[in-house]
């Protein structure tokens, strides 16, 4: 029974013996940088960092994050259902096309219902 484990205690070995080497090199081979002000500023985007409060971001950057997930979740859900298409047709019949066509239909409408609105339009009115 033990030895059904074995390849997995094998590969978690490699993994963290291949990680505690990478550490070890690194700290061993690499050289010690010398630390200044410039360097230890936040550095995002070739911007540099304003003090003070945070900058406010506009409605439209979070409207196209929540569309992004939205469809990013609608291949998450169509992975699955093409993996196992052809067995469930074998088995139940073509009703499973017939469900993902409604549910990309109603992606659909909602994506141009975004467009619509301009909820994906970058420049300002």
């Amino acid at each position: 029974m033990i030895s059904d484990y074995l390849p997995m205690l094998l590969h978690v070995i490699v993994a963290v013996g291949f990680a505690t080497v990478a550490m070890l090199a690194n700290i061993i081979l690499g050289r010690a940088g010398k630390r200044n002000p410039t360097k230890d500023t936040a550095y995002e985007c070739g911007v540099i960092p304003e003090a003070g409060p945070q900058p406010r971001f506009s409605v439209k950057f979070y409207l196209v994050a929540m569309l992004f997930i939205l469809f990013d979740i609608e291949i998450v859900f169509m992975y699955p259902w093409a993996v196992v298409f052809q067995e469930f047709v074998a088995d139940f019949g073509p009703g499973i096309f017939w469900k993902m066509l409604l549910f990309i239909l109603i992606l659909l409408f909602g994506y141009i219902y975004a467009i619509k609105k301009g909820a994906l339009e970058w420049s300002s009115k």
